[in-house]
């Protein structure tokens, strides 16, 4: 025996069913836009903060503002930035080669270009790309100037880390190359204006 629907109960029917639909699209999307939104204010939060560590670098070491290098040692009277770091390194596959690197003028210049460049794009939030590429190179040579192994096996002298693998150098590292994954200088930054440069939409390594 054939059933036979009624025109009105179907409708009913399919308007409920569409109804439903939407309601359970809008309430599928909201929570992942809430969640890409709160990232996007955390991921800006962490480059600001990361790029004033490295504006505090530059500022304390070219003028000795007293807290990691004191007034005589400043930049600006006469003192390397890189001098006492680098003829510092005791052991380790690179000493011979930083103690040559050690207070060199090109090298002094370089240190400090790299610490403010960093610094500004990171605050900024522009040209994160060539920042995080930058900045692991800058990070990972520190690293290695300042592998704990190394220093407890020539002096027995206590090490600035804890860690004989990862210090916060290389968590520096992966925090820089993170941000420019995630196009962090896009929120509370220049990151939007400068990725529609001509000039770096046309060489997308300087994004």
């Amino acid at each position: 025996m054939a059933v036979h629907q009624s025109p009105r109960h179907t409708g009913f029917r399919l308007s409920s069913l569409r109804g439903a639909t939407r309601s359970t699209t809008t309430d599928d999307t909201a929570q992942p836009l809430a969640v890409g939104g709160t990232f996007a204010r955390i991921a800006a939060t962490a480059r600001i903060l990361l790029g004033f560590v490295f504006l505090w670098a530059f500022f304390d070491k070219a003028f000795g503002w007293g807290y990691a290098t004191p007034s005589k040692g400043a930049w600006i009277n006469g003192g390397s930035p890189t001098e006492g770091f680098l003829s510092g390194v005791a052991a380790g596959p690179l000493e011979s080669t930083f103690h040559s690197w050690a207070g060199a003028t090109w090298a002094n210049w370089l240190f400090m270009l790299g610490l403010l460049g960093i610094g500004i794009a990171l605050t900024s939030g522009i040209a994160l790309r060539l920042t995080a590429a930058a900045g692991t190179v800058m990070m990972a040579l520190m690293w290695a100037a300042e592998w704990p192994p190394a220093k407890s096996l020539s002096d027995g002298a206590p090490s600035m880390s804890s860690n004989p693998v990862v210090d916060y150098h290389l968590v520096y590292a992966v925090v820089m190359i993170a941000l420019a994954v995630a196009a962090a200088g896009r929120t509370w930054g220049l990151g939007r204006v400068w990725q529609n440069l001509p000039v770096v939409r046309d060489h997308r390594w300087l994004a």
